[in-house]
């Protein structure tokens, strides 16, 4: 196996080492194999609805898993990331959108529905909300429950969005499919010699600082339809790039897009930190896209075996632990003081008392033994005495 520093020059000079055919093949077959699990569930009574089929396909995703050697993020960022995907996720013209902004909200409702604003995203937008009546409105659980069913996409004011996750608590942050995407609303500052000009105090009649209809409708119609990036700290990632009724070709592209973005621009190290790369369905078997040749980035991410602990006493049996049990069970033989004098040719540690208590064991046995010889010599001169009798 070639050492690591060897894979890191050869991965530092591969810019795109995600092969557009592998990547195609993984997805044809991820699309067949759903599709073939998706009628098979349909022939059976008792099994739900096609989603393959009906109105609803849209919301059979695709995602994208990423596992790293290290990992990816050192805390949890409740504000996702956002990669821009050259066939857009959610280019329906029926989803819904909710657009969180910063106060007062009636500047940029008036700014939606201006004739500058384009009109079919503005249909789109079906609530403008700002941040005081958010916490106002929906403080409960049962208020956020029903504003999240309402909607299919959320989007917020960038300046307000770190504040989010305590107004609408789990109810939105337990999952990433509907967290708010962060976008910018507010006007751009100007730039002078390729640098930019630091805002002036704006007076307080003349309301928020907001962006031109066009600066907005940019920002939302980039912000849906990127894919989006929730750093955690694991060695794990998992991206939502495509949906299960798009054709291969454009799912195949959307996770090009998505896998050089995200190691360039998320992971540490880049690609030799990525240990693989895969496709996935709701409840498939992940496909490979891309994996490495190495497990590690260094020599110091191998553990050698001697630091687990037990193993310094691997070699021990079972004799050797019966010895020692029995060694510390047996309760210590009182000593007499006598016993401070012993013979040069006795053992160390014997005692005057322990010797005299094996030598009258020896000779009670050796009683014993003659007196079984005397019986049975008696035995036998009677059966001897008998049998000469007859």
């Amino acid at each position: 196996m070639t050492s690591s520093k060897e894979v890191v020059a050869v991965s530092s000079d591969v810019v795109a080492p995600i092969a557009a055919d592998q990547t195609l093949r993984a997805s044809k077959a991820l699309l067949a194999h759903l599709h073939k699990v998706a009628k098979e569930e349909a022939k059976q009574p008792s099994s739900k609805r096609n989603l393959l089929e009906d109105d609803d396909a849209q919301d059979v995703p695709i995602w994208l898993t990423l596992t790293a050697k290290r990992h990816i993020a050192k805390t949890a960022s409740l504000k996702p990331g956002k990669i821009p995907l050259p066939h857009p996720l959610n280019a329906d013209e029926t989803t819904t959108i909710c657009a969180i902004t910063a106060d007062p909200q009636r500047r940029y409702k008036d700014i939606f529905a201006s004739d500058e604003f384009p009109a079919a995203l503005a249909k789109r937008i079906t609530r403008v909300i700002d941040f005081s009546h958010l916490q106002k409105k929906y403080s409960q659980y049962e208020a956020q429950r029903k504003l999240l069913s309402e909607h299919d996409v959320f989007v917020a004011d960038d300046r307000i969005i770190n504040r989010l996750p305590k107004v609408l608590g789990k109810t939105f942050y337990k999952s990433t499919q509907k967290r708010p995407i962060p976008i910018v609303l507010q006007a751009k500052r100007p730039k002078v010699d390729g640098k930019r000009v630091g805002r002036k105090k704006r007076p307080t009649d003349e309301g928020a600082n907001v962006a031109s209809a066009a600066e907005m409708a940019k920002e939302i119609t980039k912000a849906i339809g990127c894919a989006l990036v929730n750093p955690a700290p694991s060695a794990n990632m998992a991206i939502r790039v495509a949906q299960a009724h798009w054709p291969p070709e454009h799912v195949a592209e959307n996770v090009v897009a998505v896998a050089s973005a995200l190691v360039e621009k998320w992971v540490p190290q880049q690609w030799r930190n990525v240990r693989g790369i895969y496709i996935k369905g709701p409840k498939s078997t992940a496909l490979p896209i891309w994996q490495t040749d190495e497990l590690w980035l260094d020599e110091t991410d191998v553990v050698p075996d001697s630091s687990f602990p037990g193993t310094e006493r691997a070699n021990v049996g079972k004799k050797r632990k019966t010895v020692d049990d029995a060694e510390k069970a047996e309760p210590p033989v009182p000593t007499a003081k006598k016993a401070k004098t012993s013979t040069p040719t006795e053992p160390k540690g014997k005692t005057v008392k322990e010797k005299k208590v094996k030598t009258d064991d020896d000779g009670e046995m050796v009683k014993q033994v003659a007196q079984r010889k005397a019986t049975l010599r008696k035995h036998k001169a009677a059966a001897a005495k008998s049998a000469m009798e007859d």
